[in-house]
């Protein structure tokens, strides 16, 4: 039995101090190198978040190529009975993104730290400058499809009844007056609320309590599959990783998201007036 046994995917910081030194946890801190330099949780292992896309126009959210997959998770000591605790400084964004790309590799044994640096440091928890040598070298991984939805799925699934396309650009983005791709607007069926918009400002950026019936409202709901995307599938990590708390079954981010839509010819688009978060 793990020590991490019987918690949620999200956890508190309380929930974490006392199994910091646990041999089954990798900690992986997704904030970016500097902030990592001046302090980190006790033990983290930096993953720049640049390293968890592709990285290439017009689509740099898409999966990184599986070399470069098995080269991180080496030098992170990927073992399959490991424990991943994520974290960022966001919000949730790179570490729901991370936690995208663990599902991909068939790993689910993970938690996100809710809040991550911020509420870390709120709690007056210790912090470190230490930083742990890379574990070794490249480890064998089998990449799985079913956590992402590529351009061709979700065109197939277009209207569908039981879909649901949530996106978490802002509001200018989604109406199509911010235009960052050769198209502007949106997925037709797709319903917008912004990422941070699910953020509580006032605790340190932890998840909405309120999310399940934010979601409810919105009619992404738990009958339905998901599919979660933004420009980049840097912002609607977040989304997914909300999705995957709240026990969604049939979650899937879409990797390309409007940086692969909005620039393909052959996608169709909505252009409309954003309903207010």
């Amino acid at each position: 039995m793990s020590d991490f046994s019987g918690l949620p995917l999200v956890i508190e910081p309380s929930d974490l101090l006392p199994r910091l030194e646990s041999d089954d946890l990798i900690l992986v801190d997704l904030t970016s190198a500097a902030r990592y330099s001046e302090g980190h949780l006790p033990g983290a292992r930096f993953v720049d978040p640049k390293r968890t896309q592709l990285g290439q126009p017009p689509a740099p959210g898409l999966l990184p190529a599986k070399a470069d997959l098995e080269a991180l998770f080496g030098e992170l000591g990927h073992r399959q009975d490991a424990v991943y605790v994520v974290y960022d400084d966001e919000g949730g964004g790179w570490a729901g993104r991370f936690i995208w790309l663990l599902d991909v590799i068939g790993h689910d044994n993970y938690h996100y730290l809710d809040g991550g640096l911020p509420a870390w440091l709120a709690a007056g928890m210790p912090m470190s400058i230490q930083v742990p040598a890379a574990v070794g070298g490249p480890v064998s991984l089998t990449l799985h499809d079913e956590p992402t939805a590529t351009r061709e799925y979700l065109q197939s699934r277009l209207g569908a009844a039981d879909l649901a396309i949530w996106d978490a650009r802002g509001p200018l983005e989604y109406s199509g007056e911010k235009v960052l791709a050769a198209k502007g607007g949106h997925i037709p069926g797709a319903v917008n609320f912004e990422w941070t918009a699910g953020m509580d400002q006032t605790h340190q950026l932890r998840i909405r309590k309120d999310m399940p019936q934010i979601l409810e409202q919105l009619g992404i709901t738990k009958d339905k599959e998901i599919i979660t995307h933004c420009q980049t599938h840097h912002r609607s990590g977040f989304t997914y990783l909300v999705a995957k708390s709240l026990g969604y079954p049939r979650v899937k981010g879409y990797a390309g998201s409007w940086g692969e839509w909005g620039n393909h010819p052959d996608t169709p688009v909505e252009i409309q007036a954003s309903k207010d978060n």
